[in-house]
């Protein structure tokens, strides 16, 4: 009996993908196939993640609430899954690409991810979510652009340039991790990576001969938008262009209150975007330098990544010192002065908090809080584990929000602290159990020894205060409430705190972790469960048609591609011939022209491709 519900599901699964399969919505799709290649970004060879042979990988483009496809091929060693921070997955966080939501992609498989960008603009990228696999690379650019009637609040750029920088080690995540696991630090990074490529030999002792840099071309008196995102395992950068202004426009999706900036500091898994303008003479080109930031420059100074902008009638390289970095290393108090400058442009059209931009957030009744203590890794059970509020997050076996479609009890705990509590820190797979429609405050208070980034996926939130110390309630009366920015990512200064506001408007279960790897992958994170007590479709989307099944569910699975094969094999034998018997997208869609004469073979043939479906 059980065999046939799930049987009758499915078959209701088939009829409504390819209702779906027909829609008018606009869509765009990609074919990703995440692989090893050797390169030598730092000028030693080592094995790098790449993306259809690409390191970066291709940028994702979309327009605002366009549909957005990508099948994604698994041809690492290991299991995969692909997360797109900052895309909001409207009432589907099924497409979220995390350990909590889906269950992981084995080596030689693939999967098709399927989302709307929906009423969202900006700049993003992906990249796989697993075990440290972002230090070995598989990341990417995503630009969600406005729709050609919603105008951007500045002139349209000449161009657009995308710089991803990141620290980078010239051991793969493989040796990172085994180095956590051995309860090490990861230590100073061996380098900071532009867009994949390494340093331009600024100093002949620091710079080895030949490595392959990045150079950036424009033309002289151009404005170009620089979309800069900081893709690293985990040291906040610094970024600046030699003798140009960088001025802020927008940050993870939202525009911002037009600044200009001589250097700016930029944190792992933050995005941001600038106007730039070909302002400068060009009697040589110019530097463009991302050094390690809070650290001491004197020990760190190999931790520099720099490319170089090159103007089209540039006459010579680039040639002297670099442009020295912010001088408040020992006053990291100024330094908070540049995160608390961004503020929210109330006046731009397109991507607002809401659509109408009338949210008013300050005059909204706080009905929660959350105050989240980071501490620096301690040791749990003989193993070193990083904690938020003395929990540090065991990856469930059963994804969270099938285990409850499933009735699997005891997938996870909805005990997640609200506060630290004195007690000692423990592992568990406990989960924010959090009401839907509430307004919360949620505290970010670092008491770790590194500069922490922390990210909210399905959500974006309103930053409305930074400070040293210890947060407490009177600390209310110093919030932004009128224009603080609404971002995905934010910093939080070691021995301070952030605070964030934000409307759980959006329901399923969510990421909150931080975006530095090593404590991400050491257990600094946990869940927020949404659910609408009131679901009536409407809501929260089911499912896909391709959902997989691992844990307590992994008969599921099998039993699905037992059910699949067989299929396969009906249509197959009745049309004895090779002809429908493949997995290529192209030929199906040939094939299913021409028995589209036989309603036998048409039915079949839907059948068979909402099967393919199902598994990518």
């Amino acid at each position: 009996m059980a065999l046939f519900r799930f049987s009758l599901f499915l078959l209701t699964r088939f009829a409504l993908f390819t209702t779906l399969c027909f829609a008018g919505d606009p869509s765009v799709s990609y074919e990703f196939r995440l692989s090893y290649i050797t390169a030598s970004p730092l000028g030693v060879p080592q094995q790098v993640i790449a993306v259809n042979g690409k390191f970066p990988g291709p940028v994702i483009n979309a327009t605002t609430n366009y549909i957005v496809i990508v099948n994604v091929w698994n041809d690492l060693d290991e299991n995969l899954l692909m997360t797109w921070p900052g895309i909001q997955l409207r009432h589907n966080a099924w497409q979220d690409g995390v350990r909590g939501t889906n269950c992981p992609l084995p080596p030689k498989m693939n999967f098709t991810y399927s989302f709307q960008t929906k009423d969202q603009i900006g700049s993003f990228f992906y990249f796989p979510s697993l075990n440290l696999q972002r230090a070995s690379g598989g990341f990417g650019p995503f630009i969600v652009n406005n729709r050609e009637i919603v105008p951007i609040p500045f002139p349209q750029p000449d161009g657009d340039i995308i710089l991803m920088i990141g620290d980078w080690y010239t051991q793969n995540h493989t040796a990172l991790r085994t180095a956590l696991d051995s309860g090490d630090d990861l230590g100073m990074p061996d380098g900071v990576l532009i867009n994949g490529k390494g340093p331009y030999r600024y100093n002949t002792t620091l710079v080895t001969d030949g490595i392959e840099y990045e150079t950036i071309q424009v033309d002289p008196g151009k404005t170009y938008r620089l979309r800069l995102h900081n893709v690293g395992t985990s040291t906040s950068l610094n970024f600046r262009i030699q003798g140009h202004n960088l001025l802020l426009v927008e940050t993870e999706g939202y525009y911002t209150s037009q600044q200009n900036y001589s250097s700016f500091d930029i944190h792992v898994g933050q995005s941001y975007s600038f106007l730039v303008t070909m302002d400068q003479n060009a009697t040589s080109d110019y530097y463009i330098v991302a050094s390690a930031r809070f650290v001491n420059e004197s020990l760190w100074q190999r931790v520099t990544g720099v490319a170089v902008l090159h103007y089209s009638n540039s006459k010579g390289p680039v040639s002297g010192p670099l442009p020295e970095a912010p001088n408040d290393i020992y006053y990291p108090w100024a330094a908070m002065n540049q995160p608390r400058s961004i503020k929210q442009n109330t006046t731009a059209s397109g991507a607002r908090p809401n659509p109408q931009g009338s949210f008013h957030y300050g005059q909204i009744n706080i009905t929660g809080t959350y105050v989240l203590r980071s501490l620096p890794p301690v040791t749990i059970g003989g193993k070193q584990r990083a904690t938020v509020n003395g929990i540090s997050f065991v990856n469930p076996d059963t994804p969270i929000r099938l285990a409850d479609l499933h009735n699997v009890t005891g997938a996870y705990k909805l005990d997640f602290p609200n506060k630290p509590l004195n007690r000692p820190p423990r592992m568990d797979i406990s989960v924010i159990n959090a009401t839907y429609k509430s307004f919360i405050q949620v505290i970010l208070q670092n008491n770790d020894t590194k500069m922490l980034s922390f990210h909210m996926d399905g959500y974006s939130f309103f930053v409305v205060a930074m400070d040293w110390g210890i947060w407490t309630e009177d600390k209310n009366s110093s919030y932004n409430n009128w224009d603080a920015i609404f971002r995905c990512t934010v910093e939080v200064y070691p021995g301070g705190w952030t605070a964030v506001l934000v409307s759980l408007d959006n329901v399923g279960v969510w990421n909150l972790r931080v975006e530095n790897l090593d404590r991400w992958y050491l257990g600094h994170e946990t869940y927020m469960r949404i659910i609408n007590p009131e679901e009536n479709g409407e809501t929260e989307m089911g499912p896909p048609a391709n959902v997989r099944y691992c844990g307590a569910l992994q008969g599921l699975q099998k039993y699905l591609l037992k059910t699949v094969l067989t299929l396969h094999s009906v249509v197959c034998d009745i049309a004895n011939t090779a002809l429908f018997c493949f997995r290529d997208p192209i030929q199906l869609s040939a094939a299913f022209i021409l028995a589209s004469k036989s309603l036998v073979f048409s039915s079949l043939l839907i059948a068979l491709c909402s099967s393919f479906l199902i598994f990518g």
